[in-house]
Order: structure tokens, then C-alpha cells, then sequence
């Protein structure tokens, strides 16, 4: 079966925020389980550019992420 889960979901702050309920299923679900394709942070993470904590897979800043 083909691994469709990112490569850095484990780590990502994405991840915790989904498992407490504070990022839509769905959101996840497009870019998380979808080998981030079109996933802003991974995109910058793999620039070497600093991705902020609260900034979603499609490069929005959610201030309410903490």
C-alpha cells in the first residue's frame, strides 16, 4: 500500500493542533494525508525557511493556534 501521510506530519505542529481539535479534518486530510502536495509549510521547510507554528498546510496564519 502507498504511504500517503507527509513526510515530516509526524513532527509537524500541524499534527498536535489536529489531535486537539483546533484544524479541520479536512484541511488535513488535503494536504496531511495527500504527501503535503500543495503544503505551503513543507514547501518552506524544505527551502530551509522558518515556517511559523500557527501557519496552516495552505500558508494562512491562524493567530488562534497557540
Amino acid at each position: 500500500m502507498e504511504q500517503k501521510v507527509c513526510k515530516w506530519y509526524n513532527i509537524c505542529p500541524i499534527k498536535a493542533f489536529f489531535e486537539k481539535g483546533k484544524v479541520k479534518q479536512e484541511l488535513v486530510e488535503k494536504y496531511c494525508f495527500n504527501k503535503g502536495i500543495g503544503c505551503k509549510r513543507m514547501d518552506m521547510e524544505e527551502k530551509g525557511i522558518f515556517e511559523p507554528c500557527n501557519m496552516l498546510p495552505n500558508g494562512e496564519i491562524d493567530e488562534n493556534l497557540k
